[in-house]
């Protein structure tokens, strides 16, 4: 019969009983988890939306890097063209002008080849 004195005596007095510390503690818990959800769901938000920014910057001066490549790839096979088309001109003019020259000369190389792969 104490217990249920002391019970009366705590709802007379204002003092909670244990189930109601046990509904306030439960209510407390889930307002926490609520909120621990909001703040991890916002920090998500957040973290996807620099990872978003991040990813077009990246895209972006990838772009930039292989545009600039491509044209100085562009200038330099220009070069190279220009190059090789002079050296071949030249070459033409040497022939022309000393054909004895040239023809003994392959015939020299193409000799030290056939010696070279006898061997």
């Amino acid at each position: 019969m104490t217990d249920s004195a002391s019970t009366l005596d705590n709802a007379a007095t204002g003092t909670p009983s244990i189930s109601q510390a046990a509904n306030d503690l439960r209510a407390a818990a889930g307002e926490r988890a609520r909120e621990f959800v909001h703040t991890a769901e916002s920090k998500a938000s957040a973290f996807k939306e620099r990872a978003f920014e991040s990813a077009q910057q990246l895209r972006q001066t990838a772009a930039e890097k292989s545009q600039h490549l491509r044209e100085s790839a562009t200038e330099h096979w220009q070069e190279t063209r220009v190059k090789a088309q002079e050296l071949h001109s030249s070459a033409e003019d040497y022939i022309r002008q000393n054909p004895t020259k040239c023809v003994l000369g392959a015939l020299g190389v193409g000799f030290l080849i056939g010696l070279i792969t006898r061997r």
